[in-house]
């Protein structure tokens, strides 16, 4: 369903429409950091990442923790002024790009800055992204000290033509590492996995996947690459260069990581993802199912504010002219209307292990159409039989390999 557009640069006027500013007192906040700089860009990326370090016009890796500062502040002026109750921050995720591309002492600026300007929950989640050849032990050992608490470490594969093919210029052997390093500092630490890359065989990717698990980790990510127009790769496929593999190997792809994850300890919470235990689930990606608010801090990021959405200037100079001028770095906003607000928590919610609430389903479907289109997901086997009798929706293995189609059946009219 579409959102209603607004062409104004959000904030508009420097605050938060009032109907988004009333409820947020039981909603929870987080931040989001962007870090847009990258030694490469890989061909499968379509984040807002650059290869360079200096932009010109004093903007550039050096000068980025102090613009993220002024966002920051900005952030809470805004929030303040429109009204929206203080709250201490749920997560903070720094992103990117290679957030470990800034020096160690540049991240912990920026995240004292955050605990001074809106505090913390406690047991709060900071996680950093980070590129196993990015980082050293000391890096590490800093940012715990300055109050990160988890990293998560951009894998990807340990198959070197795997890796070439995605641009991957990473060692995979500094995994491990790097991996041992973050625990002997004391943080939680996840690793990334794809899986579906052109030319990856089953054989490969189940290499992979054991060899992420054989480094304890607490937390693993596998995500299916998904190829996104004007990239490198999406243009390579397009020549005939790669070829995607099949649907049918996807499936099977993700049945070895469940088969492999779960051997090791592993437990699904969300369908891509995995944890040793509750505790140690991503608290800040749950912010982002649960449908939360959320500033984003940095070029092109988004932002969500209990209904209303916004997103930055994507390239670092004029974003940072922006912020350096205590003005508002956004290009546009949206304010998404009731409908599309529950067809977006009934689609995030639908991929948590949690379920969804059947209610979530009522309004523009009569409770028969709902009933059949339950009896339908049950027979197939795609959602859960106990979880229904208790008033929830939640997928199978079978449901999490067909999901969208879970989705389609939920949502006959999107």
């Amino acid at each position: 369903m579409p959102a209603q557009p607004l062409g104004a640069p959000a904030p508009l006027d420097g605050r938060i429409p009032a109907g988004s500013a009333v409820g947020c007192k039981e909603r929870d906040f987080s931040l989001y950091i962007h870090v847009p700089f990258c030694s490469v860009r890989c061909g499968y990326c379509d984040f807002n990442t650059y290869a360079t370090d200096d932009f010109g016009n004093g903007v550039g890796l050096g000068s980025y923790a102090q613009d993220a500062v002024a966002e920051l502040e900005f952030a809470q002026r805004v929030l303040r002024d429109s009204g929206v109750p203080d709250r201490p921050l749920y997560s903070i995720f720094f992103g990117g790009g290679t957030p470990t591309k800034l020096p160690a002492a540049d991240l912990v600026t920026i995240l004292q800055s955050a605990t001074e300007l809106f505090g913390l929950q406690k047991g709060a989640e900071v996680t950093t992204e980070a590129n196993p050849d990015s980082v050293t032990r000391d890096d590490l050992f800093e940012l715990k000290a300055g109050g990160f608490t988890r990293v998560s470490f951009g894998m990807q594969s340990v198959i070197p033509s795997v890796l070439e093919v995605l641009d991957r210029t990473h060692t995979p052997a500094n995994v491990p590492k790097v991996v041992r390093w973050a625990k002997e500092a004391g943080l939680q630490v996840s690793v990334d996995l794809i899986y579906g890359t052109p030319g990856e065989t089953l054989e490969q990717w189940r290499e992979s996947a054991q060899a992420a698990v054989s480094y304890q980790p607490d937390h693993i990510s596998a995500y299916s690459l998904i190829i996104e127009e004007g990239t490198k790769l999406a243009a390579q496929i397009r020549r005939g260069d790669y070829q995607m593999p099949d649907n049918d190997l996807m499936a099977d792809m993700y049945l070895a990581a469940e088969e492999i994850f779960g051997a090791g300890g592993y437990h699904w919470y969300e369908v891509s993802n995995y944890s040793t235990t509750e505790a140690t689930r991503s608290r800040h990606n749950y912010a982002y199912w649960r449908n939360q608010d959320w500033w984003g801090i940095g070029p092109g990021a988004h932002s969500h504010i209990n209904g209303t959405r916004w997103w930055n200037l994507k390239h670092p100079v004029p974003y940072a002219h922006k912020v350096r001028e205590g003005l508002s770095p956004a290009a546009a906003r949206e304010v998404l209307t009731a409908e599309t607000r529950r067809f977006e928590d009934i689609m995030l919610q639908i991929r948590v292990i949690d379920g969804l609430h059947i209610s979530k389903l009522e309004g523009g479907r009569s409770p028969q159409d709902i009933e059949s289109s339950l009896d339908w997901l049950q027979a197939q086997g795609l959602i859960e039989p106990q979880a229904r009798s208790e008033g929830k929706v939640q997928l199978t293995l079978q449901g999490r390999l067909l999901g969208d189609a879970v989705t389609r059946e939920l949502l006959p009219d999107l």
